[in-house]
């Protein structure tokens, strides 16, 4: 009896694909690249299960070429808005994400980006490796503050929670708006439920973690970088998406805002001749938010074994749509 077919889209660590190969074959796309949507959809005809990230679009068009014996998707990802979960679920198809192993080093990789824009990190480091520092000066890159600072955090979910959960060592006030008020969060950590525009009249440091939906779509824009403070900082490790680039451009090049730091971009990759890699008040970094060696190997080993289970009938280890069963 034949095994059945799945595709990965991308190399993840060797142990799991081993793993899905002892069940399956495996088409797996080794390019740095992500395959053209023209390939995507050559290379799902007849398929049982997907291994895919957040650049494959994972459509009608999609589960309709790939056939109605496909399975599974797994992907290698909390996020899920390159996914249709709503036609995964009519057809009937478990779409696997990697939640909770990247929680905290995501949480870590916000400090980090917050903390290089607030003390001009990467520019100060540039200016060494020019060979432009002389000396000492009293008045060469200043920066924030971040101790007893404020910060206001757009999204209190359990990336949004880790990264309260920091500031509160370094004395900072904590705001946070959510559709859903948290008081069971409130009650393991003092921090104030506001409205959008407090925390963002009223935040030093503003940091994004929503998901990306028509509803946050351009959430921060023009008239809410008018609304921030002279000297607060944007930090985004949500999705790109999320900021109207083209109007963070304008904040921070008009002073509007102090600085930014972002893990994301609109669009994703940036390209190098976008303006906002001409501000030194802009820290980017390529998406880099959950790249530590423990946490992608987890999250390969996620993915795998959602992709595993779905193939083979079982359910999955962690499901988006578990209205499926």
């Amino acid at each position: 009896m034949s095994k059945p077919r799945v595709l990965i889209t991308r190399k993840i660590f060797p142990e799991w694909i081993d793993e899905v190969k002892s069940v399956a074959d495996v088409d797996l796309w080794e390019d740095e690249l992500p395959p053209s949507r023209e390939i995507l959809l050559e290379k799902s005809k007849g398929i049982d299960g997907i291994l895919c990230l957040l650049t494959d679009k994972i459509d009608s068009e999609f589960m309709d070429n790939a056939g109605s014996q496909l399975k599974v998707i797994s992907q290698i990802a909390v996020g899920f808005d390159n996914i249709d979960i709503s036609e995964a679920t009519n057809r009937g198809i478990p779409v696997g994400n990697t939640p909770d192993v990247l929680t905290a080093t995501t949480a870590d990789a916000t400090w980090a980006l917050l903390m290089s824009a607030a003390r001009r990190i990467t520019e100060s480091e540039r200016f060494v490796r020019r060979g432009d520092w002389k000396t000492w000066h009293p008045l060469h890159f200043l920066g924030q503050d971040i101790h007893s600072a404020t910060i206001g955090i757009i999204g209190m979910g359990r990336i949004g929670f880790e990264v309260a959960k920091r500031a509160n060592g370094f004395g900072m006030k904590i705001l946070y708006y959510d559709t859903n008020r948290r008081k069971d969060l409130e009650e393991k950590l003092d921090m104030e439920y506001v409205d959008f525009n407090t925390v963002l009249t009223d935040s030093d440091y503003v940091s994004l973690h929503t998901v990306l939906s028509e509803e946050t779509y351009h959430l921060i824009g023009e008239s809410e970088f008018k609304k921030m403070k002279k000297t607060s900082i944007l930090v985004n490790a949500a999705r790109g998406p999320v900021v109207d680039s083209q109007a963070l451009y304008n904040a921070l090049k008009n002073g509007d805002i102090w600085g930014a730091g972002l893990d994301v971009t609109d669009p994703e990759p940036i390209s190098k001749d976008d303006p906002l890699l001409k501000l030194e008040n802009c820290v980017i970094v390529p998406h880099i938010a959950s790249a530590t060696v423990k946490t992608r190997f987890e999250m390969s080993k996620i993915s795998a074994q959602n992709l595993i289970n779905g193939i083979t009938g079982e359910p999955l280890v962690t499901c988006v749509n578990p209205e499926v069963y």
